[in-house]
């Protein structure tokens, strides 16, 4: 009897053994078994879109589904986060966090969604500085003849946007604080949508993401006439920063993924890490680098505490320019 129920018990054990190897695993060792949607606050063809469809090519490849960009163009990128953020919270829905995130807390008075309750903080992707450009028929080649053409001119000169609460947006009435500057607002859905304006003179300048503004003074369409990051850029050390003739004046842009409350940590953690091997990797490192990027890995904790930051300082510069948008 004893035999038989040392026999039962190993036999038991083997049993419950071969049961724990064939449980179920995580949801991190299966993600992602099917395409994954990044919803991109802004138009097609934008400097956002840029950088998404940059870091989405490296995640469909590496990781074997495909991270496919969803744009969701409007309301200053709240659209998008809304979308996101009402999505079921299983790692299948991403949204690419950008300046707007943080500005829009304070911007918008009556949001649906509060930004930092309602996402976790995913990985950090990189900075970027804007640029100031204007049109070729501006009759100024400097951030200090821009001031006091605005001064000789109130009101008459009109600034695009890739829409309220954007760092675009943000940048502008920053420095119409700072310089006294009496300048109109047109919002764009995206700066991409914008640039013909600009160029034809409709609107006279903007404070667009480096990528796209880059593009068009390469190109000749536009004139630069600064950086708004507190000294000069790395990409492109040949344009002042706008500190030079503003000192204090900044607006530097982050740039990540966040996902709905409630996604399970080892999905997160997956895809932090990688993100993190992205941005070791040469080609995608000197890809970002062609748009002005500089990459700036992190913890999910340390991409939240970024978060948190930039909502409180965009929230004081909110408050400084005197401006809402609801």
């Amino acid at each position: 009897m004893i035999a038989f129920l040392r026999v039962a018990f190993f036999s038991l054990a083997g049993l419950s053994s071969l049961a724990a190897g064939m449980a179920p695993s995580s949801a991190a060792d299966t993600y992602p078994n099917r395409p994954v949607r990044w919803l991109i606050g802004f138009a097609a063809g934008g400097p956002v879109d840029i950088i998404a469809r940059i870091m989405s090519q490296y995640l469909s490849e590496h990781m074997g589904q495909q991270f496919v960009v969803e744009n969701r163009a409007g309301s200053g990128g709240n659209i998008a986060a809304a979308a996101a953020i009402n999505s079921p919270p299983d790692g299948y829905t991403l949204l690419f966090v950008a300046p707007n995130n943080a500005i829009s807390t304070s911007l918008y008075k009556h949001l649906s969604y509060d930004f930092i309750r309602d996402t976790v903080p995913v990985a950090s992707i990189m900075q970027l500085t804007n640029m100031l450009v204007v049109s070729n028929a501006m009759p100024v080649k400097t951030v200090q003849e821009l001031i006091d053409y605005c001064r000789q001119n109130p009101g008459k000169i009109s600034y695009a946007s890739s829409g309220n609460g954007t760092s675009v947006h943000m940048s502008a009435e920053l420095f119409k604080a700072m310089t006294k500057c009496d300048m109109v607002h047109v919002p764009y859905r995206g700066s991409a949508i914008a640039f013909p304006d600009i160029i034809s003179n409709k609107v006279q300048l903007i404070f667009d993401n480096l990528p796209s503004a880059l593009e068009q003074a390469r190109s000749g369409t536009v004139r630069a006439l600064g950086v708004t990051s507190p000294q000069r850029w790395p990409g492109v050390p040949d344009v002042p920063a706008i500190a030079e003739i503003v000192p204090g004046f900044e607006s530097v842009g982050f740039y990540g993924i966040s996902a709905p409350k409630g996604t399970p940590p080892e999905i997160v953690d997956t895809l932090n890490k990688a993100v993190g091997e992205a941005l070791r990797d040469p080609k995608l490192v000197e890809r970002l680098a062609a748009v002005g990027g500089i990459p700036k890995p992190m913890t999910p904790a340390e991409f939240g505490k970024l978060i948190a930051d930039e909502t409180e300082k965009w929230r004081k510069v909110v408050e400084f320019a005197g401006v809402s948008v609801d």
